[in-house]
C-alpha cells in the first residue's frame, strides 16, 4: 500500500511539473522533507573556513570575496530557498528549474559568467540498494555551488584535502575544484562497478550449482535495471566531460584542461565496463534459461525412458488380462511364472539397449 501511495504522489508531482510555465521551480523527486542544510567552505592558499548552517542567507556574504567558496546545498524540496539562492547568484530561471528536476539527464550549459553542469551521483547504501542521486553544479569566477538531493555524498576525501591543504587544490582556482568534485563522483563510479561485478559473479556461481534458485531470475532482472540506470547516468556524462574538455571558457584555465582530459579517460573506462557487464548479464539470462531448459530435458528424458520400458510390459499384461476363454497360455501349469520371466527379460533388455545408446 505504501508503494502505491508513493507512486500516486510522484505522478501528481509530474503532472504539476508538466502544467507549469518554463522556468518554474518545481521539485520532481521523491524526498518529502523540505529541510535544507548548507556546507560552506571558504578557502585560499593560507585560509580555510568551514561553516555548516541551515540559513541560506549565511552564504550570501561570501560572494565576491577574495577567497574561493564552495557552497554545498543538501535538499531540493524547498523551492523558495532555491529561488533565493539562485537570485543572489543571478542564475537563470531555467537553471533553477533544472536544479530541482531530478529526472534531468546529465548536461552542461554555458551562461555569461558561469557554467552549469548536471550529473548523477551513484552509490549503494547500507542496505546494498542502488541509489541514483541528482546533483547540479554551478561554476563561477570565485565560487562553486553544488546542489544535492539528499544528505550524504562522496566528497569526504575532497573536504579532507581542502582542510589539510593536500595536493594542489588550495593553490588552484574554482575550475580545479569543479574538476575535483566531478572526479570524486566518477571515481565512485568504479566502486559501483566493482559492487556490480561482485553481484554478477555471485549469480554466475549460483548458475553452476545443482539446485538453481527459482528467484535467481528476479536477481538478474534487478541487476539489468541497475545497469540501465548506471548507463543512463554514465553515457550522457561522457558527452558532458568531452564538451567540457573542448569548451573555450575564461572560467577554465589551460592547466585544468589536462586534468579534465584525464577525467574523460576515466569516464570512458567506466562506460566500457558498463557495456561489458550489460553483455554479461544478458549472457547470464540466456545461461539461466538454458539451465532450466536442460533440467527440464533431463526430467523429460527420465519420464520417457520409464514410459518406454513399461509400454511393452503393459502390452503383455494387457494381452493376458483379456477375458477370452481360449487363451492357450492360460492353461499352462507354470504360465504365470513364464510371463514374469518374459517381462523381466524385456525389462532387462530395454535397460541394456538404453545403456548401449548412452541414454542412461
Amino acid at each position: 500500500m505504501a508503494k502505491r501511495r508513493k507512486k500516486r504522489v510522484a505522478s501528481k508531482k509530474s503532472k504539476n511539473f508538466q502544467n507549469s510555465v518554463p522556468g518554474t521551480v518545481v521539485y520532481t523527486g521523491e524526498k518529502e522533507s523540505t529541510h535544507i542544510s548548507l556546507d560552506i567552505i571558504d578557502y585560499s592558499k593560507d585560509h580555510f573556513l568551514n561553516v555548516k548552517t541551515e540559513n541560506i542567507e549565511d552564504a550570501f556574504k561570501y560572494k565576491g570575496s577574495e577567497n574561493i567558496t564552495w557552497i554545498n546545498v543538501d535538499g531540493l524540496n524547498n523551492a523558495k530557498t532555491i529561488e533565493k539562492l539562485g537570485a543572489h547568484y543571478n542564475l537563470h530561471p531555467l537553471i533553477q528549474e533544472d536544479i530541482v528536476t531530478t529526472n534531468q539527464r546529465p548536461k552542461i550549459d554555458e551562461y555569461e559568467g558561469y557554467l552549469f553542469i548536471v550529473f548523477k551521483m551513484l552509490h549503494y547504501n547500507e542496505n546494498n540498494e542502488f541509489v541514483n542521486e541528482h546533483v547540479s553544479l554551478v561554476l563561477g569566477e570565485d565560487y562553486v555551488v553544488t546542489f544535492q538531493e539528499s544528505d550524504g555524498d562522496v566528497f569526504d576525501g575532497l573536504r579532507d584535502r581542502l582542510e589539510n591543504a593536500k595536493g594542489r587544490i588550495r593553490n588552484s582556482g574554482p575550475d580545479y575544484l569543479m574538476f575535483a568534485i566531478m572526479d570524486a563522483v566518477v571515481d565512485n563510479y568504479f566502486s559501483v562497478i566493482e559492487t556490480l561485478s561482485a553481484k554478477i559473479e555471485e549469480i554466475e556461481d549460483q548458475l553452476f550449482e545443482d539446485n538453481v534458485d527459482s528467484g535467481l531470475v528476479q536477481d538478474i532482472q534487478e541487476i539489468k535495471k541497475e545497469i540501465l540506470r548506471i548507463r543512463r547516468a554514465v553515457i550522457p556524462l561522457r558527452e558532458v566531460i568531452n564538451r567540457l574538455e573542448k569548451i573555450d571558457s575564461p572560467l577554465i584555465e589551460n592547466v585544468t584542461q589536462n586534468y579534465i582530459r584525464d577525467l574523460y579517460d576515466h569516464i570512458i573506462q567506466v562506460s566500457e565496463s558498463v557495456d561489458i557487464y550489460r553483455e554479461m548479464i544478458w549472457g547470464l539470462m540466456d545461461m539461466y534459461m538454458s539451465t532450466i531448459s536442460n533440467k527440464m530435458n533431463e526430467v523429460m528424458k527420465v519420464l520417457t525412458i520409464m514410459a518406454s520400458i513399461f509400454i511393452p510390459l503393459t502390452f503383455m499384461a494387457g494381452i493376458y488380462g483379456m477375458n477370452f476363454e481360449y487363451i492357450p497360455e492360460l492353461h499352462l501349469k507354470y504360465g504365470y511364472y513364464y510371463l514374469w520371466i518374459a517381462m523381466i527379460l524385456v525389462f532387462l533388455g530395454m535397460l541394456w539397449y538404453f545403456k548401449r545408446k548412452k541414454w542412461l
